[in-house]
């Protein structure tokens, strides 16, 4: 697994590649063009490809005479990353305003049970920072 911070270590069209083979698992060149916004040339997909596997990324097999590609870091790792990049853009670095964007009911409506998992977890999280 790549040193340092995932969000520091891919270009957005690299982040964005690696959300579609986390959704799929594995896919091939062709399929991750098809699924990517503003597709870019199939090379160009094929380039980034090779670029993240050179970073440790991904790696490929051959099947059938194309290459299938999947990640290699775990998806929990890039969910991390993305809420650290997140909380950075939006919220200036705050998980307590990312946390009441959240809570908003003019912005998001959560379940009683929803609710009732969020304030175990974070009792949860007081009980663990002790």
């Amino acid at each position: 697994m790549p040193d340092g911070p995932l969000e520091n270590a891919l270009s957005r069209r690299e982040r964005q590649i690696m959300d579609i083979l986390f959704a799929a698992r594995r896919a091939s060149g062709q399929e991750i063009q098809q699924r990517l916004p503003d597709a870019p040339s199939y090379s160009t997909v094929r380039t980034i490809l090779r670029v993240l596997e050179r970073k440790g990324f991904v790696k490929h097999s051959e099947e059938s005479l194309r290459y299938v590609y999947e990640p290699v870091i775990a998806r929990a790792a890039a969910q991390n990353s993305a809420l650290r990049r997140v909380l950075h853009t939006f919220f200036s670095g705050s998980a307590p305003q990312a946390v009441a964007a959240l809570l908003d009911p003019k912005a998001f409506r959560l379940s009683r049970e929803e609710l009732d998992e969020l304030s175990a977890l974070i009792d949860r999280a007081k009980k663990e920072s002790r």
